[in-house]
């Protein structure tokens, strides 16, 4: 980030757990730690695959804000987990007392002379945790728990009336 630092943004990589055919968000946080009102815009390489809620907005002095990113459901998953996709946030200090309606595209222009602080943020696809085997652990295949121990011949008849088959 650049010297002036007048946003801090956490975390610092967009990681969505992957998942087929399922919208999936995560959020990011901008911290404003400046006396003064800071103007925000949040790009991306990829718009139709992204919502991103707030797009544009202010972060007030010495306040946070929350921004939610949310991928589309994803029919196919991409060769090795590998994204290409960034965001781009950029950020300028605009006038006091502004408010979202006050945002223009000027504002992030630095043609025309002003301040404006930008960052890339990379985004990283994660492996959902897997779901634990269905199979219970320690059961043989093909017969259950009950049906051995009445094999064995080690249990009396009150012990075999007691399970329900």
């Amino acid at each position: 980030m650049s010297t002036l630092e007048l946003l801090s943004i956490e975390p610092l990589e967009l990681k969505f757990p992957f998942e087929l055919k399922k919208q999936i968000s995560c959020s990011l946080q901008l911290a404003n730690k400046t006396e003064n009102h800071i103007a925000f815009k949040v790009k991306t390489t990829n718009p139709k695959k992204y919502c991103v809620r707030p797009n544009t907005g202010i972060v007030l002095p010495c306040s946070t804000c929350d921004v939610i990113v949310t991928m589309q459901a994803q029919k196919e998953a991409p060769p090795d987990m590998q994204c290409k996709d960034k965001f781009l946030l950029q950020s300028a200090v605009a006038s006091p007392g502004a408010t979202p309606k006050d945002i223009t595209s000027e504002m992030f222009n630095k043609e025309a002379g002003h301040v404006v602080e930008e960052f890339k943020l990379k985004v990283i696809y994660v492996t959902p945790p897997q779901p634990p085997s269905p199979v219970a652990e320690g059961s043989e295949e093909g017969s259950s728990p009950k049906a051995s121990m009445l094999d064995s011949g080690n249990l009396n008849t009150s012990e075999v009336a007691s399970f329900s088959f």
